[in-house]
């Protein structure tokens, strides 16, 4: 287990003891990028196996964590299987929930306890979307002004959080949400309870013991649940999702409404770069950086893909540029195996040599090809704008500023998401060296599958 530090454990082990009562058994918090604690509390001879949820450090929720925590309580208390909620923290700001067992992916799953897992989660879903909007409602679960806006209200909170934080050029997510202005998701007034992040769970012997992070939930498109989780599929594989679908027309009696379906997938793939994207440009120093380019240039190539499916255009390739002879190429080395070789007897520690392990070989890479794929990436924009950039950083700024002033037509979509197409594999290509796991680019399905 991580070793306790000066991190909130102190306060959070104190708020066990006064609201929850017993001992304390066990403490720590997790290794990873977001705070989280994990506690065995012993209370009148009964062990009570917790997590506690803290909120994030390199970005600013799309929903505040007590709306997270109060949209779970009511899916509990509506009979939806998700984790008991125990309460609200102050410092570290944190709420507290029963631990589940189970697993979160398949690997040690038969194909007939996948395929039942997946059902049992479909049930759910159509469950939840079908429960009445008056208790979450009651709780403060937010909701679009008008149901006509159901579908897009999530959307206008992603876009404002993103502005809130953008200090440098993005003139991809500037392109994509002006092509969204211009071709929103319609929901014809659906509205229902929703978790959007779908696709997250613990599940044992072909049963959902609980639906995790309802993050993101809301009142919303229930069609922009069963488009989320595609991404996902990539890591997790849920089955066919044409057969799912189907079953979930079964399930509801209703027929799914595939255009929203295809512009919800589409601004999905956008989420990360509109949530962290801003934090791989001026990353604070508790932020997993790798982590986050590794989400970024991993959904925005899902997004061009998406996008390039819905206007049905073929989206070209790249070439992998030869590694050029650097001066730094022996330290640059030297470093990765060093840090490779560090073995250090605690957990979240050896988390953060994990992550600057990642760092280097990205950092080794982009000293191989960096270069040449700015220099690629100029050149298509002096056949876009008729000049070439002064810079890559230039370049940025120039294609913002061209993408905003055509932001009310579809003149140059076509162009637009080919060569957003190219920068992505080429960005993508930067996280490690060919062949790692970080550099590789998963299929995920399309809607042609």
């Amino acid at each position: 287990m991580a070793a306790e530090v000066d991190d909130g454990t102190t306060q959070i082990r104190q708020w066990l003891g006064t609201n929850i009562g017993g001992e304390v058994r066990e403490l720590s918090r997790q290794a990873r990028w977001r705070p989280v604690w994990f506690a065995d509390v012993e209370r009148d001879g009964e062990l009570l196996e917790l997590v506690i949820r803290g909120d994030r450090t390199d970005m600013t929720l799309i929903f505040p964590l007590p709306h997270e925590m109060a949209l779970q309580s009511v899916m509990y208390e509506q009979g939806i299987p998700v984790p008991k909620v125990y309460g609200w923290i102050d410092e570290p700001a944190a709420y507290v929930m029963d631990r589940v067992g189970g697993r979160n992916d398949f690997e040690k799953a038969t194909e007939a306890e996948r395929s039942s897992a997946v059902d049992d989660y479909l049930q759910i879903l159509a469950r939840l979307h079908k429960l009445p909007l008056e208790p979450f409602l009651d709780a403060g679960i937010m909701r679009a002004p008008s149901p006509a806006e159901s579908g897009t209200f999530g959307m206008a909170r992603y876009e404002s959080n993103f502005r809130s934080m953008k200090q440098l050029p993005d003139p991809f997510i500037e392109f994509s949400l002006g092509w969204l202005r211009r071709n929103p998701p319609v929901s014809h007034g659906r509205e229902a309870a929703i978790v959007w992040d779908s696709g997250q769970f613990h599940h044992e012997a072909g049963r959902i013991l609980a639906v995790l992070d309802v993050e993101i939930g809301h009142i919303g498109d229930p069609m922009m649940d069963l488009a989320a989780w595609r991404q996902r599929d990539t890591v997790i594989g849920y089955g066919e999702f044409a057969k799912l679908y189907d079953r979930y027309s079964e399930l509801t009696g209703e027929p799914l409404d595939f255009d929203a379906l295809q512009r919800h997938h589409f601004f999905f793939c956008l989420s990360n770069q509109l949530s962290v994207g801003p934090a791989t440009r001026v990353p604070s120093p508790e932020s997993d950086l790798m982590t986050n380019l590794q989400w970024c240039y991993e959904t925005n190539l899902f997004a061009t893909e998406a996008l390039g499916e819905i206007l049905d255009v073929e989206l070209p390739a790249v070439e992998m540029p030869s590694p050029r002879e650097s001066r730094a190429e022996v330290a640059v080395d030297h470093l990765v195996r060093n840090l490779r070789t560090v073995h250090i007897d605690d957990e979240y520690l050896t988390y953060k040599l994990r992550t600057m392990f990642r760092l280097a070989r990205h950092v080794s890479r982009i000293d191989q090809i960096g270069d040449a794929s700015s220099t690629a990436d100029l050149d298509d924009l002096h056949q876009l704008l008729g000049h070439r950039p002064e810079s890559w950083l230039d370049g940025e700024a120039e294609l913002e500023q061209f993408v905003l002033t055509n932001a009310d037509n579809a003149t140059y979509d076509e162009e637009l998401v080919k060569l957003f197409h190219k920068r992505h594999l080429r960005a993508h290509m930067l996280l490690g060296p060919a062949g790692s796991a970080m550099a590789h680019h998963a299929k995920i399905q399309t809607f042609r599958d």
